[in-house]
């Protein structure tokens, strides 16, 4: 019984320890609560603004909500002039989410005919692991952490080991 209770204990060490090493990856929401739309005439460069605003990671994930609309990874080249014929990524879904699995920059259109060239495109620069973040400088970004299993599964989890060794000890 000894064994059992040294063992739960350090369970719900572990556990609560763990929680701040799962959550390091964010999800920013592009656009915030407008979502991906074509930008007023007046403000076309409103996502690159945004993007440059922020610091992305690799693990980091955008999303991108929308209607009757859809997202694109394209080259820089395609990007410039706003080429939507050879994406190395698209989605038409209304609620995309797009991962970052390397540094370096990325490049984003609408496939919508028109919104492109009215500046519905953004450029995200992803930081390598050995670059640092500028001191002091916060996210401006909607962001929400980005859990592996749901954070409503582990803090249950967590809640159930904490009950569990009240009654223990």
């Amino acid at each position: 019984m000894a064994a059992f209770k040294t063992s739960l204990f350090w369970l719900v060490i572990f556990i609560s320890l763990g929680n701040s090493l799962v959550f390091s990856a964010f999800e920013f929401q592009v656009g915030g609560t407008q979502g991906w739309i074509v930008p007023p005439t007046n403000d076309s460069k409103v996502y690159n603004d945004w993007a440059s605003e922020n610091r992305f990671q690799i693990g980091n994930a955008i999303r991108f909500k929308y209607k009757k609309d859809s997202v694109m990874e394209v080259t820089e080249e395609d990007y410039k002039k706003c080429n939507s014929s050879h994406p190395n990524f698209f989605s038409n879904n209304g609620n995309t989410v797009y991962r970052f699995d390397h540094s370096g920059s990325f490049y984003f259109i609408s496939g919508a005919a028109g919104h492109c060239e009215k500046g519905q495109r953004m450029i995200v620069k992803v930081m390598s692991t050995d670059e640092e973040s500028p001191l002091g400088k916060k996210s401006a970004g909607y962001r929400a952490a980005v859990y592996e299993l749901g954070v409503s599964k582990l803090v249950f989890v967590q809640f159930v080991l904490f009950y569990v060794a009240s009654l223990v000890f």
